[in-house]
């Protein structure tokens, strides 16, 4: 008697011999896969989750910004809450262009974060606005109809998700 013979019906259609003979448990891996909250790619943006909350009040009434130091001067994206050249935390929102140029690009075509895998390809980029550059998502546009120091302009967009406030991001897309 095979020590699987015991298996019950559900256990057995999980089950998968092999080339050599022997049985191995098969992994069904689900068509679809709830997103977690700890994987979600959009951090929260309300007071009690995050102490860069102004940078997602701002953007939500569209506009950009980030903080600059009051003690040495320097401007920092991503928003700080300490300054990482003198320490300091006396730091200002200041606001940022909502027009840059394309400083480099590329396209995501595998690898995205979870819950945007149905979302490639896509195009990634570095836009440079002048004090900072930042990284960010090229909406409306294919990788072959970019160029580097293209222009291009802040785009917000909505996240909707698992969470019970309202979240926004940002992006850019080529001028008209």
């Amino acid at each position: 008697m095979n020590e699987h013979d015991d298996e019950t019906e559900h256990d057995s259609k999980h089950r998968a011999e092999t080339d050599g003979g022997t049985d191995r448990d098969v992994v069904e891996i689900p068509k679809t896969v709830e997103l977690p909250r700890l994987l979600d790619f959009y951090e929260l943006q309300n007071q009690e989750t995050t102490e860069i909350v102004e940078f997602y009040d701002n953007l939500r009434d569209g506009q950009l910004t980030t903080t600059q130091c009051e003690e040495c001067g320097e401007l920092h994206f991503p928003p700080r809450i300490v300054c990482p050249e003198c320490r300091s935390e006396d730091l200002e929102y200041v606001d940022l262009p909502h027009e840059g140029e394309l400083f480099a690009f590329s396209t995501v075509r595998a690898g995205a974060p979870m819950g945007m895998e149905d979302e490639v390809p896509f195009v990634t980029g570095i836009v440079d606005l002048g004090d900072v550059q930042l990284s960010a998502r090229i909406d409306d546009a294919e990788y072959d109809d970019l160029a580097i120091g293209d222009p291009v302009e802040l785009k917000i967009v909505e996240i909707d998700g698992p969470v019970d406030h309202e979240r926004v991001f940002y992006r850019f897309e080529p001028q008209e």
